[in-house]
């Protein structure tokens, strides 16, 4: 069975611009990556589990802030991967640069025999879409244009 992910798209309105949150993965393979590197904040997620529970306890896995208002259900998106992506907007503000996310061990370089500790999220930032568009992971970018679509923006 394929993997599957729940996820969040925070958006907000600023000067009349809509904006979209977008986190940066941490660790060796991600850090000179920009364009189709970022994600909406996600994590994998049970059959068994509630795709919205999970989507915003990874949120606040990766970012140490809790979300909460009028969740909308987007159509899900296959990434490359063959991972299925599931994803709610809801509009909402966070600081960017006070982020803080949980960690997980991970074999660096490969095949090596040795364990690092590395943050899931390394950064995070607001986007108009036009430039989100560009940095997030290609098969996530119609998230953002379902969002513009549902919006009328």
């Amino acid at each position: 069975m394929a993997k599957q992910s729940a996820g969040i798209l925070l958006y907000r309105i600023k000067n009349n611009d809509l904006q979209v949150f977008l986190v940066h993965p941490d660790g060796p393979f991600w850090k000179n990556k920009d364009a189709g590197a970022w994600s909406v904040p996600k994590g994998e997620f049970l059959d068994d589990e509630d795709a919205l529970i999970a989507a915003r306890r990874e949120f606040q896995e990766e970012t140490s802030s809790t979300v909460d208002g009028h969740f909308i259900k987007l159509n899900p998106v296959k990434q490359k991967s063959g991972k299925n992506i599931h994803a709610w907007a809801v509009e909402g503000d966070i600081d960017e640069t006070g982020i803080t996310s949980n960690t997980f061990p991970l074999e660096w370089p490969p095949k090596s025999g040795k364990i690092i500790t590395v943050p899931e999220v390394d950064k995070a930032g607001w986007f108009n879409t036009e430039t989100a568009k560009e940095k997030i992971n290609q098969a996530q970018a119609a998230l953002v244009d379902e969002l513009i679509t549902l919006l009328d923006r």
